[in-house]
């Protein structure tokens, strides 16, 4: 489908200084407000893939996963249907849409889980969400709602990170769009490092974790349509900048984190690969969950001035978020939502939130060049920290949790852990999976019994995505504390489990499964 992929897009990452910084130099005296014309009022067209894309944008609700099994059966496969999609999703909302950008950085994590499932199955968790896309697309009027345009370059000579990053905080969109268009158009990969002063400079959970997706989703589009997902970031920031501006709220984050990378000298320091034990780990963890934002990410600057390894740093930042999850008291009363019910902890809880926007600041660390991989690892802390006072004391399981489950049998957990799912029983659920961690065993069967929830429940926007999370996270966290995180995705896939997500019976029944 196309010739370049992420990882081709990725070479261009590097390339040249960024010089962006808190307290640049003003766009208008570059002369930047006054050398654009008017933008031509076409539509953005995608080659091969634009009759997939308007037919995701066209087509009603109830009848696009028919029309997308059609395809499937006859020469269209996945990862094709999911690239149209998520250029439709673009096209339509630039980023500016809470349900759509939800949508779209859910597409990359269901084909993940696609590929985990036997292959009769693995249409279902991407068609669940592609029915998702097209209902919200066709909600806000299709093609001719649709946000993006073609958008000039600015006639920018030189270094443009910093009117970037001046013009998002002021909320001038079309202004930071040309701005941006310019860099992409010099070296793609180096606009997205120049993208990440603007992510930094705040720390809603969408800002960081759609500027990864769009990253990420790059294997599916080709790097040809890179600037249309990307651009999707600068647009969002603008308008939470925006809103921001009219609440005269400004992120702290701003001054502290240049007085950071200042003070410990981070830019001029070769980052190590000091290796530190477990018990390293949990303290800076239990100092993320606790403590406040500053002291977090003055922490994570002090340990990387020592050479602390990066993915250590980010493993302690992913477990405090973690953390956060066992630790929820669950949905209050006054907070309750359509699908959210008291005591719930899945959807836009504090600790999937925090989980998810995690795992986005290291994959983002870990993609960009040194500036952006010691900014993200602090903001990324800074980020983390501060939302524990809600938090109980004690975290799932707690004692009487794992007193009604005895068995160390290991079938007889796993039959236990799908009936406590199935009852929403988030204690007992947390309980089956910790004594379960303790016998060695492969975790393969929990992660297979809990992606079959995750590709069928609805989760309130957030199912596909944090389940990948904790597919990463286990991945890369060090065997002392990885159970942590499968207990957790039990205990969120218990609250979710009973609402079955809209188009899955559908699909279901077209790919003939009983």
């Amino acid at each position: 489908m196309h010739p370049h992929n992420r990882r081709d897009f990725l070479a261009d990452v590097g390339r040249g200084m960024l010089v962006g910084s808190v307290g640049a130099t003003l766009a208008a005296d570059l002369g930047l407000a006054t050398v654009f014309a008017g933008e031509d009022e076409v539509s953005l067209s995608f080659g091969k893939l634009e009759p997939l894309v308007s037919l995701m944008q066209q087509t009603p609700a109830e009848k696009i996963v028919p029309a997308l099994v059609t395809r499937l059966k006859s020469d269209t496969d996945l990862k094709t249907l999911v690239a149209a999609a998520a250029l439709a999703n673009a096209r339509t909302f630039g980023g500016e849409d809470y349900v759509g950008f939800h949508t779209f950085m859910a597409l990359a994590p269901a084909y993940a889980m696609s590929q985990e499932l036997p292959s009769s199955q693995a249409p279902l968790p991407v068609l669940k969400v592609l029915h998702r896309n097209t209902k919200r697309i066709q909600e806000q009027g299709g093609r001719k709602s649709e946000v993006l345009k073609p958008v000039k370059p600015a006639a920018v000579v030189g270094s443009i990170g910093e009117p970037l990053q001046v013009a998002t905080r002021k909320g001038e969109t079309q202004l930071a769009e040309r701005i941006f268009k310019k860099q992409m158009q010099s070296s793609r990969g180096e606009a997205y490092n120049h993208l990440q002063y603007t992510v930094q400079d705040d720390i809603n959970v969408h800002r960081v974790v759609l500027a990864w997706r769009a990253w990420e989703t790059l294997d599916f589009v080709g790097q040809q349509n890179a600037h249309t997902l990307l651009r999707q970031s600068v647009r969002f920031c603008c308008k939470d900048d925006r809103n921001s501006n009219q609440r005269g709220r400004v992120q702290p984050i701003r001054t502290l984190l240049p007085k950071l990378i200042d003070g410990y000298k981070l830019l001029g320091k070769k980052l190590g690969g000091k290796k530190v034990d477990d018990q390293w780990v949990d303290r800076m963890a239990g100092l993320i969950f606790s403590s406040s934002r500053a002291k977090a990410a003055d922490a994570v600057a002090a340990a990387l001035a020592e050479g602390v390894d990066t993915e250590t740093i980010g493993e302690a930042m992913s477990l405090a978020a973690c953390r956060l999850v066992l630790h929820d008291p669950g949905r209050p009363k006054k907070w309750v939502r359509p699908g959210k019910p008291v005591g719930s902890v899945h959807g836009d809880s504090v600790g999937v939130h925090a989980s998810d926007a995690a795992n986005a600041w290291r994959h983002i660390a870990r993609v960009s060049n040194h500036r952006n991989r010691v900014a993200s690892l602090i903001v990324g802390a800074y980020h983390t920290a501060g939302q524990s006072s809600r938090s109980h004391k004690l975290p799932y399981p707690q004692a009487e949790h794992l007193k009604k489950v005895g068995s160390t049998d290991g079938t007889k957990l796993l039959q236990q852990v799908e009936d406590a799912i199935r009852h929403k029983d988030q204690a007992t659920v947390c309980a089956a999976i910790a004594q379960y961690g303790k016998l060695n065993k492969s975790a393969a069967p929990i992660f297979k019994m809990l992606l079959r929830y995750a590709t069928s429940e609805d989760g309130a926007l957030h199912a596909e995505k944090y389940f990948r999370t904790v597919r990463e996270e286990f991945k890369s966290t060090r065997v002392a504390f990885r159970w942590e995180q499968l207990v957790a995705l039990a205990r969120v896939t218990a609250s979710e489990s009973g609402t079955t997500a809209a188009g899955y019976n559908q699909a279901r029944e077209l790919l003939g499964l009983s």
